[in-house]
Parts: structure tokens; sequence; C-alpha cells
């Protein structure tokens, strides 16, 4: 990841509207689970704009906002169980997941392209069972892709916006454990049926999807 960050540009009402030949326009696009169109997404992603327009300090804030005002689903053994983003406002909780998707959701709400990320973890310190942990990617200028993770701080949990460098929930730990190599543009089909599936944090927690993958970096 490229070092030596200089100051974020501005957002623009030019770079808001993808273009179809701009290899960033799928992580600036809408769908039913990133749902940037939805009124709350687009009322929250403005109070979270920075005054002048700058990228890094709207970045900064949509990330700590999602991580610190949205409760993760089992840490607080909360109901119900959120996918897209508008549910996740609504609703004021969410699984990593959906966390992931409202963190989103706001950053392309403010035309900065955002996508998914997935992790392989061990359920425990280490060692099956495992499952997939969702976090984000942010494309920042002179960085490129930059991971963050929303899911909330916790004791042994301190995942924080601090470019280049990334500071994230979790660490590997054995060889089972690993990064998908890919950021995407939409959810996994596994995961958003999984939360789908499920209406209590409780019956997800015992199925949380532990879905194939390939090591990345």
């Amino acid at each position: 990841m490229a070092k030596g960050m200089r100051r974020g540009r501005r957002i623009s009402a030019k770079s808001s509207v993808p273009s179809s030949d701009d290899p960033l326009a799928p992580y600036l696009a809408s769908c039913a689970v990133i749902d940037v169109a939805h009124p709350a997404v687009q009322a929250l992603a403005k109070t979270l704009r920075a005054s002048d327009g700058a990228i890094l300090p709207t970045a900064r804030a949509c990330f700590e906002w999602v991580r610190d005002n949205i409760r993760h689903s089992s840490d607080y053994q909360l109901n119900p169980v959120t996918c897209s983003a508008s549910e996740v406002l609504e609703g004021g909780t969410g699984y990593c997941y959906a966390k992931a998707h409202l963190l989103a959701a706001l950053l392309r709400a403010n035309a900065i392209p955002a996508g998914l990320v997935y992790q392989r973890l061990s359920m425990g310190d280490s060692g099956p069972p495992y499952c997939t942990h969702g976090l984000n990617a942010v494309w920042l200028p002179d960085v490129g892709w930059y991971r963050v993770d929303p899911r909330g701080n916790k004791p042994g949990v301190d995942a924080q916006f601090t470019p280049p460098e990334e500071r994230l929930a979790f660490t590997l730990h054995d060889n089972e454990e690993y990064f998908f190599p890919h950021v995407y543009a939409y959810p996994l089909p596994a995961i958003v049926k999984a939360l789908r599936r499920w209406d209590t944090w409780d019956k997800l927690y015992i199925h949380l999807p532990d879905i194939p993958g390939r090591k990345g970096r």
C-alpha cells in the first residue's frame, strides 16, 4: 500500500456521478443492500461531510459514526438482524456485515469509492470453528484501497482510521485465517442470505457463514 499520503482532495459534484468507464464506478453505485439513495442514508451522509468537502475528514467521520453509534448485534445481544444500510440506521444495530453495508453507503453517498472486504477468522483464539467477518475498504487519494473495520470497539478490539497505517479489529493468528483477496463492490450472496434467513441475533450467531475463500494478502 502506498505511503506518503498528502491532504485528501475535495468532493466535487462531478465526482459524485460514476462514469461507466471508470473502474471505481461500481464502488460508488447503489443497490438493494447498499441503498445509497435512501433518504435516511443521504441525510446522515450530508451531516458527516466535511465543511470544505475534503475526503479524509469525511471518510473518518463516516467510519467513526458507524463504529461508535451502531451497536454490534452480538456484542449487545440486540435484535432485529439487519441487512441493508437503511435497515441498520432504523434499527440502530447490526452484525459486522450490516455495519459494513451502512459504512459503504455513507461513503458512496459522499462520492467516496467504498467496497466490502472479508476475513476468515476463528471464532475462538485459534482453530475451528471459523466464520467469515465483514469489513470495508475505502479508496483514498495517494493511498489506494485502505481497509477499515466499523464493527465496533470493545476490550481487545481497537479499530481506528489512521491512513496509511491500517488498524483493524482482528489480526490473523493461524494458517486457516486469511483475508479474501478482493475488494467487493457488492455483498457476497451467502452473507445476504444469512442476514435474511435468521431473524434473531442468537440464531445468526450459531449459523455465522464460513464461506470458502482464497487467501489474499
